[in-house]
Formats: structure tokens, C-alpha cells, sequence
């Protein structure tokens, strides 16, 4: 399946929006359809052009997977409530966790929760609104990545010949599908989303499920999650495109108290790019990674040791899993 990408020097956000609309309402139809949104920039996007399309014919979601960051889905559906769009939680953690549980292997982990999503969660919601459709925020280097077989992205799935309507029995619309991240956020300026929204740094589909090098348990990711907080507040005013933490598979040896501690270590990670395809790790003032080692070691339960990732994209990729 060729796509052909529209580059940001050639995107006029209005007349994309405008054909975008009427090509998701033709395709719907009189029917209805879902929407997948998580908050980030490409959802959002998504979201918003989805509800100029179809009004009250788009049930739009946000699945609570457990693998979120703090307060995440109530501050989005207030955000999206506030903006006129009706948002329904739906919590499956059980099903993620379990589908998770015993997996450190990356590609099996993203097999796992593709599976959970569109087979599991997103199946049911199709079966009990009668919808026949699914909205969702994939771009241009979601699929880039995963043709190329650099990381199985969990939302690419007719570019890799899955045919989600005879698998789960409905169809899948792309709009943004042409779009790299700096394009999308242009769209999402202009279809009037708050600056909070369309200048937010990326996050994995996966969620913090990326940022959890061996097994997804709930503990584990309540580890990176305090240390992800942490991180995006040190982070947010550098202007940078990506800042993450990493919470890696083994344990190492610290010390407090003048006694052995056995924990956890978490990396930082931190990114200049423009289009995700290359990156160069930020050359933060050391007080600031002195400070992020100080507030990590201290705030995050069981963490001894924090470093920096040094090392471009490539070899390196922006996240671990």
C-alpha cells in the first residue's frame, strides 16, 4: 500500500482539513464510527477532525489501559468535554496487564497490546454501538518505521496486509496518514486544539509499556510513571522535541545509609529533531541533570541510579521498546 507523503512545506492545513472532513464523512456514511483518543497531538488531531465530520455519528473513547501517565485520562476528557466533545473512559487494565503479563520480548509486548486493542476492546465497543468504523491518529512515520522493520509501530496494520475488517470486523480511517508529527501539529493549531495539546511531545501508542525495558507489571510502570512526571516537568520549558524516562530491566547495587541498596535505574532521555527520523540528544547544563538525578533518586520509590542516553538516531532510536 503506497502512501504518498505531504511534506510540511507543501501543507496547507485549511484545504487539509477541509478535504479530510469530507473524506472520513463519505466514508462513514450514514453510519456511525469510533474514535480512539489518547491525548496526544495525532489523537487529538483526529478527534477533532472526526467530530467536524460526523457530529454526534462519532463515539469517541479513551481507553484507560493502565499504562498512562499521572491523572491523564480525566484531564483529557475534561479538556476534549470542554472543547464540545463528548469522551467515554473505558477502563480495561485488566485485560492489558494480563494480555502483558510474562512478555519482556519488545515485538511480542507490541503484538500483545495491538491485539488488546483492536481485537479485545476495541471489538467489543464495535459489537455493542453497531459502528462499522474506527478513527485513529497513525502518521506517515509510524509507518515509515515499521515497513522498514525498525519497531512494529502497535496501529499499523493494513500496511502490513491486515485486513482489519474481516480480522475485527471493521474498517480503519487514516487521515493523517501522510503527515510527519511537525505537519500534524499545524493541523491541530488550525482545527483550533489549546497550544497544551498541539505542542505536546510525543508519546508512544504503547504508552509507558515502551518506556519499561523486560516485563509490564503494574509496579513497574508506577516506576516510570513518578519518574516520567518528574522528568516532564524538569523538561518542559526546553524546547526540545522529546524527553522521556526509561525504567531498565535489571536491578543495580546503590547505596543509602552507608548500606547496600539493590535497585532500580532509570535513563533520561532527551531530543532535538524535527521529524523523529534523526535525533541528537539535548546537551542539557549539568545542574539540570544533576537535579533530575536528585529529584529521581529521592522521589521515586526504589531507584538508585539515573543516566543520560548520549547517543544519536540513528544507531539509537527516540524510544527504547
Amino acid at each position: 500500500m503506497k502512501i504518498e507523503e505531504i511534506r510540511m512545506e507543501d501543507l496547507h492545513p485549511g484545504k487539509f482539513i477541509e478535504q479530510k472532513v469530507h473524506e472520513t464523512s463519505s466514508a462513514v456514511g450514514s453510519g456511525l464510527a469510533i474514535n480512539a483518543l489518547s491525548g496526544g497531538v495525532d489523537s487529538s488531531a483526529v478527534t477533532m477532525l472526526g467530530h467536524r465530520a460526523l457530529g454526534k455519528r462519532l463515539k469517541t473513547y479513551f481507553i484507560e489501559n493502565g499504562l498512562m501517565r499521572h491523572d491523564e485520562p480525566q484531564e483529557i476528557v475534561s479538556l476534549f468535554e470542554g472543547l464540545g466533545v463528548p469522551v467515554e473512559i473505558v477502563d480495561a487494565q485488566k485485560q492489558f496487564f494480563d494480555a502483558l503479563k510474562g512478555l519482556t520480548d519488545p515485538e511480542e509486548k507490541r503484538e500483545a497490546i495491538t491485539q488488546t486493542f483492536y481485537r479485545d476492546v476495541f471489538g467489543k465497543l464495535v459489537r455493542e454501538s453497531g459502528a462499522r468504523y474506527l478513527l485513529q491518529g497513525t502518521n506517515y512515520t509510524d509507518v515509515e518505521e515499521t515497513v522498514a522493520g525498525i519497531k512494529r509501530q502497535h496501529n499499523i496494520l493494513g500496511q502490513l496486509g491486515i485486513d482489519t475488517k474481516e480480522e475485527y470486523g471493521y474498517t480503519v480511517i487514516e487521515p493523517l496518514i501522510q503527515l510527519r508529527k511537525t505537519a500534524i501539529r499545524e493541523v491541530a493549531k488550525t482545527l483550533g486544539l489549546p497550544e497544551e495539546i498541539y505542542t505536546r511531545p510525543p508519546f508512544p501508542g504503547p504508552a509507558l509499556a515502551a518506556r519499561v525495558i523486560g516485563e509490564v507489571t503494574p509496579e513497574r510502570v508506577e516506576i516510570v510513571r513518578n519518574a516520567t512526571k518528574i522528568v516532564e516537568e524538569e523538561l518542559c520549558d526546553t524546547g526540545t522535541f522529546q524527553y522521556l524516562a526509561i525504567l531498565h530491566e535489571d536491578r543495580v547495587t546503590g547505596v543509602r545509609k552507608g548500606r547496600r541498596d539493590y535497585g532500580f535505574q532509570i535513563e533520561v532521555r532527551c531530543w532535538d529533531s524535527k521529524d523523529a527520523i534523526t535525533g541528537s540528544p539535548t546537551r542539557l547544563p549539568y545542574d539540570v541533570l544533576d537535579k533530575l538525578a536528585e529529584r529521581i533518586t529521592t522521589k521515586v520509590p526504589g531507584v538508585v541510579s539515573v543516566t543520560y542516553n548520549i547517543t544519536r538516531k540513528p544507531p539509537s532510536t527516540i524510544e527504547a521498546v
